[in-house]
């Protein structure tokens, strides 16, 4: 298919910036296990690194959407790209996790203007007959660009240089600015009159109670009334998000876009598919760093087969879905997605590197194969249930429920993995007959998940058991969320096999 020089730099300009993202994520998801030893941070603070990027990400991206659609969405994205550019410099000089983690809010609320103006740039400026392919591009050029991430995440974190992951962003985001404003025209939406801030602080606020309830209640527990506060906090101000959207003159998600039935299933298969590899990628590099004996180098290796297949895939899968619809795909991907996790949940301790083609190297090419056919027929699926003028807003709904499908799966599943992981270390340093000293040792530091250490009062002969029943009870931990995610996925892929409805082209 042929495109037109604007046609061609808006690709250039919305392929990079996606991509800065997409490097973000996994070269610092790889890097996670090195971040942790490095900052010393906790399994808590851990999750709040990925979290309070999501968090503002997903919580922003509505109103950054409507925002693209009101003043212009070239002059959104970039604002969008200038923010996180500097919260990235930011994150790469921090030198505590509250300045980390800080930085990655500001990465956040710049990634919330930037991220909706990719989707609603492509658009806005293709016909409906190259929409199709022009995504299944972005799908796969953003997706090609990020192979780069484990490999160099992995392989900077080998040297202790994490923080070049920030850095990074630093060019790319120079060079897409001068491209977004010189070579792409302006589009805006002007029907839209007036912006629902007050919906996004309740969105925000929102997201954040129940996102901080979820994920502290590991430290206080959900008795404490802190976090019984913040969950109501957070539950009320979500519903009275909807009630606004639902009566609102101006409503920043305008429930009408619901009404279309590819719409609304498109999006909860977004919640299910995207919360499901959230949760799973999040704590997998830590499983094979910290308890299979991997090096973070290795490990970036070992998830490539995921990311290359999605890249080989997504072209085809979004020329294919023009041509025969997009039911098929949104049915089976999800389908083989689920049994890929499947095989994530179990996988016990392996002999390591060695043995990574008998067990690890089949489930992530399944997971790479599922995604691959669902990533770019579910996008635009979304896109052509709307009409162009509503194209930010649609963007904007579908990646803020594939972000906060994230926040909130990181939150439940950490949760969970944090409970169960301390619960089956003390029940197993317990039938070991450990003095009460080193048990509560343990408890303490069980909050490190996958880096916690035998007590160095552990006796000698000991060590060794106690290291073992560490692994184990992450492995243990990690197996429940694999075989969540699977459920989940094969959910999602009912879902569109009985609702989705073709709309050929």
């Amino acid at each position: 298919m042929k495109y037109t020089s604007t046609e061609r730099w808006t690709l250039i300009a919305t392929i990079l910036a996606s991509s800065l993202v997409f490097i973000d994520g996994s070269a610092l998801n790889i890097a996670m296990p090195a971040l942790q030893t490095d900052m010393g941070l906790t399994g808590v603070q851990l999750l709040w690194v990925v979290n309070s990027y999501a968090l503002f990400l997903s919580a922003l991206l509505l109103i950054g959407g409507a925002m693209g659609d009101h003043y212009g969405r070239n002059r959104i994205f970039g604002i969008g790209l200038f923010i996180f550019m500097i919260a990235s410099l930011a994150c790469g000089f921090s030198s505590s996790p509250a300045q980390l983690i800080t930085a990655r809010a500001f990465q956040g609320i710049g990634g919330a203007l930037l991220t909706p103006g990719s989707l609603s740039i492509i658009t806005a400026i293709f016909s409906t007959d190259k929409v199709g392919g022009a995504i299944g591009l972005w799908s796969t050029f953003s997706a090609l660009t990020a192979i780069i991430g484990p490999v160099l995440g992995g392989w900077l974190a080998e040297f202790g240089l994490w923080r070049v992951i920030f850095f990074i962003n630093i060019p790319f985001s120079i060079f897409v600015l001068w491209v977004i404003f010189k070579k792409v025209p302006e589009s805006k939406n002007t029907t839209v009159i007036k912006l629902d801030y007050f919906g996004a602080l309740l969105a925000t606020i929102g997201l954040g109670g129940i996102t901080y309830g979820f994920i502290e209640s590991s430290n206080k527990g959900f008795d404490d009334v802190i976090i019984i506060l913040s969950l109501v906090i957070g539950l009320l101000a979500s519903i009275g998000f909807i009630i606004t959207q639902k009566f609102g003159k101006n409503p920043l998600m305008s429930l009408k876009l619901f009404t279309s039935v590819n719409f609304s299933v498109t999006n909860i298969e977004t919640l299910f598919i995207y919360g499901a590899l959230s949760a799973t990628l999040f704590f997998l590099p830590l499983n094979l760093v910290q308890i299979q004996g991997y090096s973070e180098g290795q490990t970036g290796l070992s998830i490539l087969p995921t990311i290359i297949l999605i890249t080989l895939l997504s072209s085809f899968s979004g020329r294919m879905s023009d041509k025969i619809g997009a039911k098929f795909f949104l049915s089976v991907g999800p389908l083989i997605t689920g049994f890929g996790f499947l095989m994530y949940g179990f996988q016990g301790l392996t002999d390591g590197p060695s043995s990574y083609w008998s067990t690890f190297f089949i489930p992530t090419v399944l997971l790479g194969i599922g995604m691959g056919l669902t990533v770019a027929p579910l996008t635009t699926t979304v896109m052509r249930a709307v009409s162009k003028n509503n194209s930010g807003i649609a963007s904007g709904v579908n990646n803020t429920v594939s972000r906060m499908s994230g926040v909130l799966s990181i939150a439940l599943m950490g949760a969970m993995v944090l409970y169960f992981f301390k619960l089956h270390l003390i029940g197993q340093s317990t039938e070991l007959n450990l003095s009460t000293e080193i048990i509560e040792t343990l408890k303490n530091d069980a909050i490190n998940l996958g880096g916690t250490l035998p007590p160095k009062t552990t006796p000698l002969n000991l060590v060794e058991s106690v290291d073992s029943i560490i692994k184990e009870s992450f492995i243990r931990s990690f197996n429940r969320v694999a075989i969540i995610s699977a459920i989940v996925s094969w959910v999602s892929a009912l879902f569109s096999f009985l609702f989705i409805k073709d709309e050929k082209h």
